[in-house]
């Protein structure tokens, strides 16, 4: 049997939808909280694509695909 998880502590694909309201309601939405929550996906991010032995071009490829689609959003801003 799995231990049981508290549901502050489980991630949010873990989640079902009827918990959904009282998870977020656990969540920490000071500055602080949110740029340690920004803070914890830039290293995941880094450390899954970046910062590996054998390297490709998956993570630097992701980074400039998301720039394209953001400054296509900003310049063509009427569609």
């Amino acid at each position: 049997l799995p231990a049981a998880v508290l549901l502050k502590d489980m991630k949010l694909m873990d989640v079902k939808l009827g918990q959904l309201g009282s998870w977020l309601a656990m969540r920490d939405f000071t500055p602080g909280g949110i740029l340690g929550a920004v803070r914890r996906g830039y290293d995941r991010y880094y450390n899954k694509y970046i910062n590996v032995r054998k390297g490709g071009l998956g993570g630097i490829s992701m980074l400039l695909a998301g720039y394209i689609v953001l400054s296509y959003t900003w310049s063509y801003s009427h569609i």
